[in-house]
């Protein structure tokens, strides 16, 4: 056999193993008016309509941006899909796509020089992603067969700036959150600090989203009276979310997690 034909056979074979798991999440939109929200959902194995499922909420990074409904899964969408987290973890895995010229946090980013100036805008409202974001997740909590305790919500980047955004959005929602290389307005902290388990991660070396922008927020959650779990890679760029997603206690601790009751957020 040809070195060029023993390439071709393992092009082949690998994207034939990404097409496996990739169709596992059917392709969807939310249309309000003129806008379109594009996303897939993965459904668990041997789906039941009267089954009690949790929900992941998913948010990619600004190079997955776009209207293919396809990129948004490139970095995450594979962790959730291997047959034994599906066995593990059954959940409705939910991975939105936002439009190229927005973003999923309220933020003005200067891209003049690196690591890039974010100047998070929450007092102007969500996007209007983000807003099409908040009205999907409310309806798929609605559906009798989601569990509404533990509904989880993750982010990288762009999606790690949204993730912080939303939780401060839906103070009352998630079980837990992971955040990956993200930022936001530290300030926005306190509604959510008690209600909410973070595990925040973030590389030493990223030169595109400052590492200090996740250490403002974890100082902020200290400050609050909690402590959140916190990953700072030292060796890791921006790409952090890969390190992440190997942590063999990532979806363990996630998925470990319930929504708190008011009692519990008192106390």
């Amino acid at each position: 056999m040809t070195k060029q034909l023993s390439f071709f056979l393992l092009f082949l074979a690998c994207n034939l193993v990404a097409a496996q798991w990739q169709s596992k999440y059917e392709a969807k939109m939310l249309i309000d008016g003129n806008d379109t929200l594009r996303y897939r959902i993965m459904y668990p194995k041997n789906f039941k309509e009267d089954g009690n499922y949790p929900v992941v909420l998913f948010l990619h990074g600004a190079g997955e941006r776009g209207n293919d409904n396809e990129k948004q899964l490139w970095n995450g969408g594979k962790l959730f899909a291997t047959d034994y987290l599906q066995e593990r973890y059954p959940a409705v895995v939910i991975f939105p796509q936002c439009p190229r010229e927005s973003y999923w946090a309220s933020v003005d980013v200067d891209r003049s020089s690196y690591p890039i100036n974010l100047d998070f805008t929450y007092s102007e409202g969500p996007t209007k992603p983000l807003e099409m974001v908040m009205d999907l997740l409310e309806t798929t909590i609605a559906e009798p067969y989601t569990k509404d305790d533990q509904v989880y919500l993750m982010g990288l980047s762009m999606g790690g700036m949204g993730t912080f955004e939303l939780l401060s959005r839906k103070p009352n929602t998630f079980a837990a959150a992971v955040p990956i290389c993200g930022g936001g307005e530290p300030g926005s902290v306190s509604v959510y600090a008690k209600n909410t388990p973070l595990w925040v991660f973030h590389g030493a070396r990223d030169n595109v989203v400052h590492p200090l922008k996740s250490v403002e927020m974890v100082s902020a959650l200290l400050k609050a009276g909690v402590h959140p779990k916190f990953t700072m890679y030292d060796f890791a760029n921006h790409n952090s979310w890969d390190p992440a997603f190997a942590e063999p206690d990532l979806l363990p601790w996630l998925f470990a997690h319930t929504k708190k009751t008011a009692q519990e957020t008192s106390e």
